[in-house]
């Protein structure tokens, strides 16, 4: 395959979609000029493959791969489906090794009908059915205390699985993220450079995974944790939020000679 000129992975709520409306029509110049580049954009979100597959096509971007469950699992060009109810059912399956005063506090989104996950997700019924269907992570509610939550996390660490808590769900996962997956997409394209844009805290491994790490502002969302300097000074920051601001570094970035 013919070397890239440059690579876009990109997290989807509140960046390459608008907070409120998830529209992202405001982002469309920059994905046109990227279309005619020929420059892959990698969608990369805590969402299933089954939630990202028809978001995808809708975008035009079904020939590109995408990282699914925060990292924990890729969706293959022009899939719908992912493969991997093997590791989700590894995950559950440690879940139930775990001492039982400790499982009763973490309630799973396997735990869950699609009427409690729409509840606690706030997510149409028919968008939580598609939460549901997961492959490779299982997030959830957690009740107990931080004490509780630490000696939970270390059970089922030494049952080869690793909890990262994100402020609202614990997501239990293979370990794997989303700047492990960068690294694995990218080789496919002949490792061109990396744009990567974000919003939150939780995209942060793969921001600074990056060659032009982007923050998209959003005042939504919680600020980024305090960075050594070098680190910091790296981040390139949008004025404008979401998919206008997507939009306006994407296109900064490819007029600049240095991409």
């Amino acid at each position: 395959m013919t070397k890239a000129p440059l690579i876009v992975f990109t997290d989807l709520d509140g960046t390459l979609l608008d907070h409120d409306s998830y529209s992202y029509a405001a982002a469309a110049p920059a994905l046109l000029r990227l279309r005619e580049m020929g420059a892959p954009v990698i969608l990369a979100s805590s969402k299933t493959a089954a939630e990202i597959a028809q978001l995808r096509d809708e975008l035009g971007l079904a020939a590109y791969p995408a990282i699914v469950e925060n990292g924990a699992g890729i969706l293959s060009a022009f899939a719908k489906t992912a493969t991997g109810a093997d590791e989700y059912a590894r995950i559950r399956t440690a879940l139930d090794q775990v001492a039982p005063d400790l499982r009763r506090h973490f309630t799973g989104f396997g735990d869950m009908t699609a009427h409690d996950v729409a509840k606690s997700t706030g997510l149409s019924l028919a968008q939580a059915q598609l939460a549901r269907q997961r492959c490779f992570s299982e997030p959830g509610e957690w009740a107990g205390t931080e004490e509780e939550r630490g000696v939970f996390e270390q059970a089922l660490a030494e049952l080869g699985v690793a909890a990262r808590y994100g402020g609202r769900y614990l997501t239990l996962s293979l370990g794997r993220t989303k700047a492990d997956r960068m690294d694995e997409i990218a080789s496919i394209y002949g490792n061109p450079p990396r744009i990567a844009l974000g919003d939150a805290p939780n995209d942060l491994e793969m921001l600074l995974a990056a060659d032009y790490p982007v923050l998209i502002s959003n005042p939504h969302s919680k600020p980024l944790p305090q960075l050594p300097k070098k680190q910091a000074n790296r981040i390139l920051r949008s004025t404008k939020t979401g998919p206008s601001g997507w939009n306006q570094m994407v296109l900064s970035l490819i007029s600049d000679q240095r991409t």
